[in-house]
């Protein structure tokens, strides 16, 4: 499955199966094929990702060969840092807030 996240206000962001089902997971959905990120529910998706990077990142740190700790079924190994694969995510929650656009996905 692909997810491809979309809105008005931001180019897609296309993330593959695996990783898109982790990034919902992380900010508390469930993996769904369709779905919308409403704008007043942003900041705190933001934040989430932010809280969830920085987990990340400390956990890496102190153990560098284990990538992706939050992200369970994909990003293991690979090299990606969970900041790199939910950065573009958050950069579309920024914009989408601001411009008081929603982001969908499989519609």
């Amino acid at each position: 499955m692909l997810y491809k996240f979309k809105s008005k206000a931001a180019g897609d962001v296309i993330m593959l199966g695996p990783s898109g089902d982790d990034v919902l997971r992380l900010v508390g959905r469930e993996p769904a094929v369709r779905g919308i990120f409403e704008v007043q529910a942003m900041p705190g998706l933001i934040a989430t990702l932010h809280a969830a990077v920085a987990t990340d990142e400390a956990v890496r740190q102190d153990n560098p060969e284990d990538v992706g700790v939050n992200m369970p079924t994909a990003g293991r190994g690979d090299g990606v840092a969970l900041r790199q694969r939910v950065w573009p995510l958050v950069e579309m929650l920024r914009r989408c807030h601001a411009a008081r656009e929603v982001i969908t996905w499989g519609t």
